[in-house]
């Protein structure tokens, strides 16, 4: 059986769903702006939604703001209110009806600037100048902060009394424009590039106090937003109040929402510091305590040797072996003499044997000759014998517990026993004790002990 696929009807919520993406595909619908009188306005207070009609002389037009967007809003939408509105056409599922879902709305009049505004910042977002991977960080320590603002204004007071309540390190370079009017936004630019060629400021602060969208516009216009993006030195977009915003705001390397609180933005607390400074001071202190104690057991450990458990016994040891090599030395030196005593004494008999002239002068060279090397072997072997003595002496000088002992420290025994003291929980009070110094000993009795608890 053929069915005839054109004439198949189609359910409700299909249709609904299909005109829903034919709307949503049209990008002229996704960015519309309709003027027209509210009417059947709602708002949510649970929500924060809005919910109205826009009408003109002929039909009307449902409308939502959801509360992400009618929260920036600089005006309370009412009944009879002219306004112009931006935002993208769709379908309302559960209903079926065409609505116009609203992302800006602005009263008729000022319209025309919401217009400017908006399209200049879709132009200018294309281009990535509000890329936040583009925005630069602020110094943390300042030493000189710009201020581009108006001379007599309450912003360029506030920013200062701000500043130096929290930080007085800092100096402001005050550079002074018109904030409003026709050359506000030509004397803004050029006193941004003005900064970046003096290079004096680390940091500056772009704004005014606040106003209606007419009297902060400059700070809207194209040369002021391009100048801040072009700026080297970081910029703080100080414009209005909390509730107003910008192009400047959405450039700039950091927005604040009023001038006094870009001064706290721009500079840090010095009471802040000072804590932060204390801090590290404590820091500090407990690492030299932990290297102290660090240092305090080894140098315990190094008295726990047998070295300076036992000096005198080690010290007797390295006697005897010298008092050993000097006898080795001296049974050798007399061997050497002995030896060569005999040769004379055989080279004399000879002599009184034969009695030749010749042979006498010539036996009479070389026994001087072997007189001369054997006093000069003898020398350098009693000399060799001394320089190991005299090392062998140094050394056991080095490790003589009397050089330690010399530096001020001590070592504590019981009294007529060879125990050394190591703790104070080894003694009681009334205890007898023998304390050795470098130059003698000291007979003491214990009146009290206490465990150090820092260690």
């Amino acid at each position: 059986m053929n069915i005839d696929i054109e004439r198949e009807p189609w359910s409700v919520s299909k249709l609904v769903n299909y005109l829903r993406g034919t709307l949503e595909l049209d990008d002229q619908l996704q960015k519309v702006w309709v003027e027209g009188e509210i009417t059947n306005f709602t708002h949510h207070i649970r929500s924060g939604h809005m919910y109205f009609s826009l009408k003109d002389e002929q039909t009307q037009l449902k409308a939502v703001m959801f509360a992400g967007y009618n929260r920036r809003l600089r005006f309370t939408p009412k009944n009879g209110d002219r306004v112009v509105a931006k935002g993208k056409l769709s379908v309302y599922e559960r209903d079926g009806q065409v609505q116009l879902y609203i992302h800006d709305l602005s009263l008729h009049g000022v319209g025309d600037l919401y217009v400017a505004f908006a399209r200049l910042k879709e132009q200018l977002e294309e281009e990535g100048l509000f890329d936040p991977t583009k925005k630069k960080e602020l110094p943390s320590y300042p030493y000189k902060i710009g201020v581009i603002t108006s001379a007599s204004g309450a912003a360029i007071r506030d920013i200062i009394t701000t500043i130096k309540r929290r930080y007085p390190l800092v100096h402001v370079l005050l550079f002074p424009v018109s904030v409003q009017g026709k050359t506000a936004a030509k004397e803004v630019a050029k006193a941004i590039a003005m900064m970046n060629q003096l290079k004096e400021a680390e940091v500056l602060i772009v704004g005014r106090g606040g106003g209606s969208m007419e009297e902060l516009w400059a700070f809207n216009e194209e040369i002021v937003v391009r100048s801040i993006f072009e700026s080297e030195i970081p910029v703080i977009s100080a414009v209005g109040h909390e509730t107003d915003f910008t192009l400047s705001d959405f450039v700039a390397d950091l927005r604040a929402a009023t001038p006094t609180a870009a001064a706290e933005l721009a500079v840090p607390h010095l009471e802040e510091l000072k804590e932060k400074v204390t801090s590290l001071q404590k820091r500090l202190i407990h690492i030299q305590t932990t290297m102290i104690s660090l240092w305090r057991d080894r140098v315990r450990q190094l008295l726990s040797r047998p070295i300076f458990q036992q000096p005198r016994a080690r010290l007797e040891q390295y006697t005897q072996r010298i008092d050993y090599l000097h006898s080795d030395l001296t049974k050798a030196i007399e061997k050497r003499l002995k030896t060569h005593q005999h040769l004379l004494e055989r080279l004399g008999e000879q002599l009184q044997r034969y009695q030749p002239q010749v042979t006498l002068s010539k036996q009479r060279e070389r026994l001087t000759y072997l007189q001369k090397d054997l006093f000069r072997a003898i020398y350098r072997q009693v000399e060799e014998k001394q320089g190991k003595h005299l090392r062998l002496i140094d050394q056991l000088d080095a490790l003589s517990p009397l050089k330690v002992m010399q530096r001020g420290y001590s070592l504590v025994y019981r009294f007529k026993q060879d125990e050394l003291i190591q703790s104070v929980k080894q003694v009681q009070p009334g205890d007898l004790i023998r304390v050795r110094l470098s130059d003698g000993q000291l007979k003491c009795q214990i009146w009290g002990a206490k465990e150090d608890k820092d260690e």
